[in-house]
């Protein structure tokens, strides 16, 4: 996802697409160890997305202090 797109989202929505992104990136890993892993190149691209989600989620609990 584009940080534009995640910028919409409200906190609620950001930590919902984090847990969604989190399980996702554990069944890829999972398929990868098992040898079943059909798109190698999504792994980063879904680790990218949580850090890109997970600095959203910090950016916004600094400005409310």
């Amino acid at each position: 996802m584009k940080i534009s797109e995640l910028r919409e989202l409200t906190q609620e929505e950001l930590q919902q697409k984090l847990n969604d992104f989190a399980e996702e990136l554990f069944n890829l890993r999972f398929q990868k160890a098992l040898n079943r892993l059909e798109n190698p190149k999504r792994i980063p691209k879904v680790k990218r997305t949580v850090a890109r989600i997970k600095t959203l989620l910090t950016q916004r609990a600094q400005e409310t202090k």
